[in-house]
Order: C-alpha cells, then structure tokens, then sequence
C-alpha cells in the first residue's frame, strides 16, 4: 500500500466526497478516483460503495479505516522524530483553537511565537474543543488549545493555563436587570441562550443547575460565544459569558451563587512525538 493512496482514501471516507476529498488534497477527481482504485486493486477488496451521489464504505473500507489513520498518524510521528534530530524550529505546526481562545487569549503569544520562529509555518484551525480533542487523539492535529473537558481521555497529556471566570449576563432591558439577590432557580423561569448540548461548557453549566435539581430553558443555542453575547444584548435571554466579553451591553446579573468557571489550555497525544516547534509554543503556553 502506497502512501498517497492511503491518505486519499482517508479524505473520501472522512469527507463522503470524492471532490471535497480532492479540493481538501489539492488534486483533480480523476487523481483520487485513481488512487482508491489502485488501493482496491492492491488489497483486492472494494473500499467504497457509490449509490448514486451518496458513497459508503463496505465492511472492508471500516475494517481499514482505523489502520489507515494508525499508519499515516506514525508516518507523521516518524517525519517530526527525524526532524527534531536537526535542532531546528522549522516546518509546519497543525493546531487547533477555538474561535473564542483564538480571538482572546493567543495573539499575544501568537506574536511572539512568529516573531522568535519566522520559519515555522502555523497550520491553524479554528475548530469547537469537542473536535479539536477528536483530532489530537486521531493524530490528525498536533496541539489544541481549547476548554478542557471534564474528564479528558487518558491518552492525552492535558495542561491548564487559564481559569475562565464565567458571569450571567442579560440585555440592559431584560426583565432579571433590575433584580438583586437572585438564585439559579429564578433563572429557570426565563429563557437561556447556551452553548450547544455537545459542548464541554454546556455541560459544565448543566451539571451546576442539576446540583439543585433544576432544568434550564434553553431556547437558543449556538457554539459561538461572541453569537451568544449578541443574541443575549437584543434580549433573547440570559446566559453565562467570559468576563473577556462583557461590555456596556450587557447586564451582569447579582446571583447567590459561587462563581462559576471552565479550565482552557493546551493537549497532545501522550504517545505522539512532538515537534521543535510544538516544544516552543508549549514553552510560551506555560509562561502564561
């Protein structure tokens, strides 16, 4: 099995899409029809199913799936291994952030970083922390800095750096404004606007309300913390924000309750060779 063809059947089975698969690896569709062909050839097995537009792995694509991400996750660890023997900070450093870390906590050190080491190229992605994690455990991404779940995966060497103080907010006319001494379970009786379900602070939020046998009303959601704030300053509910983001549109509401707060840092593979230049950006992360 050659590697090309190993890498282009990865694309198609992640993407569904033998044309994404082929914009996301910079070819034409014929030259990934033809690698998965010569790849079926070589394994005599017939990989992908194609039903109309719609394409699905056969019980042989699912077999090799996980292997293939195996073998191209140790190719890439070997590559970092025999690059890091040099001593140079160079190459490519894959990342993942989430849009609200990535606008509030790094560009101080993002500036630092491509100034000291000019020759490293950052490969940034934008992505929720639930898929950033999925990716560092696939191989597919080298570092993420991201909120950290409650309970991370023990093949991941997880570091916090910041404590992120969250605070209930409303818009300036919202009915709980002119309130004082309020409990969490008056906040049950108005709409929530909230991270989605899936998220790691949704959780964290669900878990302080269910302490106190309470259910929130979620009539919004969305993972973006800055739509979140918008959606709050026109009056769609209440929510908890970053203190980063609370400004003069925004009501911090007086609540009898502890602070409430998420973990955000940094994660990799504990089995995964790290680069020169992952070493260097953790360095920064940990000056922090």
């Amino acid at each position: 099995m050659d590697i090309q063809s190993l890498q282009a059947f990865v694309a198609v089975a992640e993407l569904s899409s033998f044309s994404l698969a082929a914009i996301e690896m910079h070819l034409t569709q014929p030259a990934i029809s033809k690698r998965i062909a010569s790849l079926e050839e070589q394994l005599n097995q017939k990989l992908f199913d194609r039903i109309g537009r719609n394409i699905k792995l056969t019980q042989a694509g699912n077999a090799l799936l996980p292997r293939a991400r195996h073998l191209l996750a140790d190719l890439k660890d070997t590559r970092r291994m025999l690059a890091n023997l040099s001593g140079e900070i160079q190459g490519s450093l894959t990342l993942a952030t989430s849009h609200h870390i990535g606008l509030h906590r790094l560009p101080p050190l993002l500036k630092t970083f491509t100034q000291q080491y000019p020759q490293v190229k950052l490969d940034m992605r934008f992505q929720d922390s639930e898929q950033a994690y999925a990716g560092v455990l696939t191989g597919d991404l080298e570092l993420a800095i991201v909120t950290l779940a409650p309970q991370p995966d023990p093949a991941l060497v997880v570091v916090p750096v910041w404590q992120d103080q969250l605070r209930f907010v409303v818009a300036k006319d919202h009915p709980l404004s002119k309130l004082n001494n309020l409990k969490l379970a008056d906040l049950t009786q108005h709409d929530a606007v909230l991270p989605g379900q899936q998220t790691f602070t949704r959780g964290i939020v669900t878990k302080v309300f269910k302490e106190q046998g309470l259910e929130l009303n979620v009539t919004l959601s969305t993972n973006y913390m800055e739509t979140i704030k918008m959606m709050v300053s026109i009056g769609l509910g209440w929510s908890l924000l970053p203190e980063t983001l609370i400004d003069e549109s925004l009501v911090v509401l007086k609540l009898d309750h502890q602070p409430i707060t998420r973990p955000l840092g940094f994660l990799h593979h504990r089995e995964r060779t790290l680069s020169n230049a992952a070493h260097q950006m953790i360095q920064l992360l940990r000056l922090c």
